[in-house]
C-alpha cells in the first residue's frame, strides 16, 4: 500500500532481545527528525520499538523474512527493520543486510558492522534501508533502485561491502554482504563485542579467589623473588603467554565452549570456524582483563609487603622500581596458573552465561538440540 508523501510512515524496529534491543530502543527517540529531515518531502515517520525473538530456531535468511513479513501484515506496518546480533550466511557469504522493496523489509545483521561505534554505524544502516524501502513504497512500483548507493557510509569507508546474489524464489530483493579478510574481522569483531566479554571477569568468581590467593603466597616466597630476578624479559614474556593461553584453553575446554559442526558441508565448517574464533577471543579478552587486574594486586600487595633489606639479603639486589614491577609481572603469570585450577570449581553454566550474550546461549543451545536430533549412524 503505497504511501502519500504528507502521511505518515509506521517504521517498526522488530528486534531480537538483548543488545539488538538495546541499540533499536537508544536509536528510537532520534529517528523520526532524522527520517523526515533526510526524505524531503513533508513526510513523517513515527518509529516503534518491538522485542520478540524472531530469529528462534532458525538462521537461514530466508525463513526470517518469511516471519518477518507475516508479522509485519498481521500488524499493519508500513516498514519493518529487524535487528539481531547473529552472525547470517547467504551463498556462502556473510550477510550484512536484506531489503524487499516491495514489501517494505529490512534485516539487518550487526556483527558485520563491526565492533567500534556500532551504536552510530546500526543508526546509520537503518536511516539508509528506511530511506530506500520508503521511497520505493511512496512512488507505489516497490522495486528496488537500479543503482542502488554502495553501503560505505555506515560500515566505514573501507569495508569491503558489495552486492550479493538473490535467489528468485526470496523474499528479499536487494542484498548487501561482506567478504574477504576484512570482512571476516569485522564479523568476528562484532561478535565479539555482542558477547560482551568485560562480563567473564566476575561470573569466574572462585577461578579469581584461587588466583588472587596463589598470588598472595607466590608475593611473600623468597624462592619466587629470586627466580623473578633471574629471568629475563623474554622469559617473562613466555610466562605470561603461557599462563595466559593455558587458563583460555582450560576454561574452553572445561565449560565445553568448543562448536563441532554438525553437518560436513564447506559452509557448516566456516560458520563453526567462526563460531570458535569469537570463543576464543571473548574468553581471552575476558582472561587478559582477568591477568591485568592480578598484575596490578600484585604490585600493590608488593609495594605493602615487602622488606628491602629482607629482599636484598634473599637476592643480593636492591629493591627499586623495577624489581617491584618484575616480581609482581612474574606473580600474576603464577597467579594465573591457579585461577585456572581454580576455574574448575565454577559451573559450566556461570562460565557461559559469563562468556556469551543471551542471544548467543540461545544459538547454541538450540544447535545442540538439533545435533541430538540427528539420527545415530
Amino acid at each position: 500500500m503505497p504511501v502519500s508523501p504528507q502521511g505518515v510512515t509506521v517504521v517498526v524496529l522488530l528486534a531480537d532481545p538483548d543488545a539488538p534491543t538495546e541499540i533499536a530502543r537508544r536509536m528510537a527517540p532520534e529517528l523520526p527528525a532524522r527520517l523526515a529531515e533526510k526524505s524531503g518531502q513533508g513526510r513523517r515517520f513515527d518509529v516503534k520499538v518491538v522485542s520478540e525473538p524472531f530469529t528462534a530456531g532458525t538462521e537461514d535468511p530466508h525463513t526470517l523474512m518469511r516471519r518477518i513479513m507475516d508479522r509485519a501484515r498481521a500488524e499493519n506496518w508500513d516498514i519493518v527493520v529487524a535487528l539481531t546480533d547473529l552472525p547470517l550466511h547467504s551463498h556462502g557469504r556473510k550477510l550484512v543486510v536484506d531489503l524487499s522493496h516491495e514489501h517494505g523489509l529490512a534485516l539487518l545483521s550487526l556483527p558485520p558492522l563491526g565492533g567500534l561505534r556500532l551504536q552510530t554505524r546500526a543508526r546509520r544502516a537503518v536511516e539508509e534501508a528506511v530511506l530506500g524501502l520508503a521511497g520505493a513504497r511512496a512512488t507505489g512500483d516497490g522495486e528496488p533502485p537500479r543503482d542502488p548507493p554502495p553501503l560505505g557510509p555506515f560500515v566505514g569507508r573501507l569495508a569491503p561491502v558489495h552486492r550479493g546474489p538473490v535467489s528468485e524464489e526470496e523474499t528479499a530483493d536487494l542484498r548487501y554482504v561482506t567478504t574477504g579478510p576484512r570482512g571476516y574481522l569485522r564479523v568476528l569483531g562484532g561478535m565479539v563485542r555482542a558477547n560482551r566479554p568485560w562480563r567473564l571477569v566476575p561470573g569466574l568468581s572462585k577461578a579469581l579467589a584461587a588466583a588472587l590467593a596463589t598470588g598472595a603466597v607466590a608475593t611473600v616466597n623468597s624462592t619466587i623473588w629470586s627466580l623473578s630476578q633471574a629471568l629475563s624479559v623474554p622469559r617473562l614474556v613466555i610466562a605470561m603467554v603461557g599462563s595466559v593461553v593455558l587458563m583460555i584453553g582450560w576454561l574452553i575446554v572445561d565449560a565445553q565452549l568448543w562448536h563441532r559442526a554438525a553437518e560436513v558441508s564447506p559452509e557448516a565448517r566456516k560458520r563453526a570456524a567462526l563460531y570458535n574464533a569469537s570463543t576464543v577471543v571473548t574468553v581471552g579478552i575476558g582472561v587478559l582483563v582477568c591477568y591485568v587486574g592480578l598484575l596490578v594486586v600484585s604490585l600493590v600487595w608488593a609495594l605493602f609487603i615487602l622488606n628491602d633489606r629482607v629482599f636484598a639479603s634473599m637476592t643480593r639486589t636492591p629493591l627499586h622500581g623495577t624489581e617491584y614491577w618484575t616480581l609482581s609481572w612474574f606473580v600474576a603469570s603464577i597467579a594465573t596458573v591457579g585461577g585456572a585450577l581454580g576455574s574448575g570449581l565454577e559451573s559450566d553454566e556461570a562460565i557461559r552465561a559469563a562468556a556469551y550474550s543471551k542471544r548467543e546461549q540461545e544459538r547454541r543451545n538450540s544447535l545442540q538440540d538439533d545435533d541430538g536430533d540427528q539420527p545415530v549412524t
